[in-house]
């Protein structure tokens, strides 16, 4: 039987996540803060957690993240910039990742198809920028996407088969995006999952280092 490790799985996303893969008929491994103390910033507690696991998992898929941390929000001009604000981002939205993609290549299996993907937001696109705003939040996405891309290098010595890709999974209807949805139309988290691994079954050794979004097209930098 197939494994799916989903970090974040008790965020909107993340449960939708195990809901859809279970549906598939994969084994899947959930690891949440709320419901097993487990907590991406924390490098210790990553490191226990993950130490704990045997794998092999063709899927990781990192869904933690967040618009809004502690009363930071995502900022609308230079001057609303915050140290501690930006600082959790940065903690949240891209040190964690990294924290957890330093597993991945113990975790995933070396002779057969895998994936491994953090979830992204297309508002860390640079090139995509047109609008400006959210600097803290955009600038850790942009971070995360820098990421992937190096940890995709490096599994590439070792994996010949696995994909390690930044997903944008669009605009999600989830408590942490309530407040900012404004005219942007959402979808309910248990579609986004099912795009999103429709995506992933799609994505091979060729694609790797890539950033794509709910529709498996290809996201600029």
């Amino acid at each position: 039987m197939k494994q799916a490790l989903i970090i974040g799985a008790s965020g909107g996303i993340g449960r939708a996540l195990v809901a859809e893969y279970r549906a598939r008929g994969w084994q899947v491994t959930g690891l949440s803060r709320s419901e097993h103390g487990f907590d991406v910033t924390d490098a210790a507690s990553v490191n226990t957690h993950l130490s704990a696991l045997d794998g092999p998992f063709q899927r990781i898929i990192i869904a933690t993240g967040a618009l809004e941390i502690g009363a930071h929000g995502p900022e609308k001009a230079l001057k609303q910039i915050t140290p501690e604000g930006m600082a959790a981002q940065f903690a949240l939205n891209a040190t964690g990742p990294a924290l957890v993609l330093a597993h991945a290549a113990r975790l995933l299996p070396r002779d057969e198809a895998s994936v491994v993907a953090a979830l992204s937001a297309r508002v860390g696109s640079i090139a995509d920028n047109r609008a400006g705003g959210w600097h803290s939040y955009r600038a850790s996405k942009a971070a995360l996407n820098q990421i992937v891309r190096g940890a995709a290098i490096e599994l590439a010595r070792s994996h010949k088969h696995a994909a390690c890709v930044a997903l944008h999974p669009g605009t999600v209807a989830t408590k942490f995006t309530e407040k900012y949805l404004g005219r942007h139309p959402a979808v309910a988290p248990d579609h986004a999952a099912r795009r999103l691994a429709d995506v992933m079954d799609g994505l091979g050794p060729d694609q790797t280092g890539q950033f794509y979004d709910y529709s498996g097209t290809s996201v600029p930098w």
